[in-house]
């Protein structure tokens, strides 16, 4: 009786939903699926034998599996598909979807949802899923039949893509995969950017000629390479270039043009800003703390500066900055020397800095560098922009544990690429199960940890809140040395190479060798 009105199963159909729904991802597309799936995804699981055009990744938990899609459509410009098990699958995953969200990647969410029929019972593991992907989702439907499900398939990849681009989340209960349906569509091309403004531009134009301290804020979809080539003549004629602090992606090093980031802290963001008196923000908002603290402004521009838009979310960003540059008469930048690596560290003192250095001498041309380190990623990313041309890959919502995730993602979509990830022991704890996934697939990973035991961050944090002297108990909070952490075997345990060093040469010795060496390899990196 329970079955009733479930449609028919026919185990020797050729077609079921879910290979529909995986051919309508295919033919739009879709090339890869970082998978985690359950009881209500098994029909979607044995569609993969039948689609070889969509690659199944699995991951050991969710949050990798949303990270790794952030990382892939980073890098690929495109979807990756998750494979989610209902309500608390995708809650495991919001974390990195979040980050998704703020880096405005194209990612589609499959989730798992019981049967139509049956969820009526509240079973256990029933609960809100639409819900809880609104929360960061900018696309999110239910299919009630297998057309649907193919149809809303191909509407989930247009949606992701945008512009601007986006999450979307497709439920798929279980009926839904095992009905028979000979349903079959694409998403249509991508949607072009649209055309900026230009009586807009003029006036920004305008406003930043008159301005004393102009200057230009770009959020992550305008730091591709086109746009910072037109950003670079912004700086050629004198406006202040600058960026988000954390933006999803930036080509840098090479002797690349670079903007200036807005500094994490407010203590040092508000004098980078102090200049200025009209701000024209691209895909980007004015800038201000990323929290609240006693005593300390929240915005961080001066009192009376102006803020002007000059490129909405779904315009083309290349396109305003070219014209923004056109109408100011910005010449075009004088070509920049590749820079000079850092000087070679002298004597054997391990910490951030020497690291860093060793770090950018030796990055390999085209590398990826997915960074979650905190405290401990400065010091790389300042010397770095003496490195070889490589990409950077940002903390962009400020929930830690993406950079293992990312790494997985951006390695599966650039193979080829080494992927440098560097990572503080507290951020990698989110998400060490990323790296079984990169001994499954046999990715070109190099993961630095730095293991100073406790978290940093928020001892800086604590002081800043002006929360009185810290006791045992606060301190405790923050302590990860009772026990510490063996990373060296916890990736081992994982399937992963791994080496502890104490010394700054075995550090070089160790990270020369694992970015020249196939697979994935951790180094622990023992710091005082």
């Amino acid at each position: 009786m329970g079955q009733a009105g479930a449609g028919p199963v026919n185990p020797e159909s050729d077609m079921r939903g879910a290979q529909a729904i995986l051919h309508t991802l295919a033919d739009s597309g879709v090339e890869v699926c970082f998978s985690n799936p359950g009881t209500s995804e098994m029909q979607m699981v044995a569609a993969f034998d039948r689609e070889p055009r969509v690659r199944p990744v699995l991951c050991l938990f969710e949050g990798v599996a949303t990270g790794a899609a952030d990382g892939y459509a980073r890098m690929a410009g495109k979807p990756a598909t998750t494979l989610l098990h209902l309500g608390p699958g995708l809650g495991n995953g919001l974390a990195n979807l979040h980050n998704a969200r703020r880096a405005l990647s194209p990612v589609v969410n499959l989730v798992g949802d019981h049967a139509t029929y049956h969820r009526k019972y509240d079973a256990p593991l029933a609960s809100d899923i639409a819900g809880q992907a609104r929360t960061f989702s900018k696309w999110v439907q239910s299919a009630e039949t297998p057309d649907d499900a193919v149809r809303l398939a191909a509407e989930a990849v247009g949606a992701s893509l945008g512009p601007p681009a986006g999450v979307a989340t497709l439920v798929l209960p279980a009926d839904v995969t095992w009905t028979e349906t000979d349903a079959r569509t694409q998403a249509p091309p991508p949607a072009a950017w649209a055309a900026p403004d230009e009586a807009k531009l003029r006036g920004v134009a305008q406003r930043l000629k008159a301005a004393r301290g102009p200057a230009v804020l770009l959020g992550s979809s305008a730091c591709g390479e086109a746009a910072l080539a037109a950003a670079a003549r912004l700086a050629a004629a004198g406006v202040k270039v600058m960026c988000d602090t954390f933006v999803a992606r930036m080509a840098r090093g090479g002797g690349r043009f670079e903007p200036e980031r807005v500094p994490y802290f407010g203590a040092m963001a508000i004098p980078a800003l102090a200049e200025v008196d009209v701000l024209a923000t691209v895909h980007s908002k004015p800038p201000a703390s990323f929290f609240a603290y006693p005593n300390a402004p929240s915005a961080f521009l001066p009192a009376g500066a102006e803020s002007l838009s000059a490129a909405e979310p779904d315009e083309d960003p290349s396109a305003a900055l070219t014209m923004l540059a056109d109408f100011l008469g910005a010449p075009a930048p004088l070509a920049t020397a590749p820079r000079e690596a850092p000087p070679a560290p002298t004597g054997d003192k391990l910490n951030a800095h020497t690291v860093g250095a060793w770090v950018a001498r030796l990055l390999p041309e085209g590398a990826i560098v997915s960074e979650d380190a905190a405290t401990s990623g400065l010091p790389v990313f300042v010397q770095a922009a003496a490195a070889a041309p490589h990409d950077w890959l940002f903390l962009t919502g400020g929930a830690i544990g993406q950079g293992l995730p990312v790494a997985v993602g951006a390695a599966v979509a650039a193979p080829g690429r080494r992927v440098v990830c560097l990572m503080g022991d507290g951020a990698a704890a989110y998400t060490p199960q990323a790296l079984w996934t990169m001994a499954r697939e046999r990715l070109d990973v190099t993961v630095v940890v730095y293991a100073n035991q406790k978290y940093r961050i928020l001892g800086i944090e604590l002081d800043r809140t002006e929360s009185g002297t810290p006791g045992p108990a606060a301190l405790g909070q923050l302590d990860l040395g009772d026990p510490a952490l063996d990373w060296t075997s916890l990736a081992r345990g994982f399937g992963v190479e791994a080496v502890r060093v104490g010394e700054l040469a075995a550090f070089r010795e160790a990270f020369e060798s694992a970015v020249r060496t196939r697979g994935p390899r951790l180094i622990e990196v023992m710091l005082p």
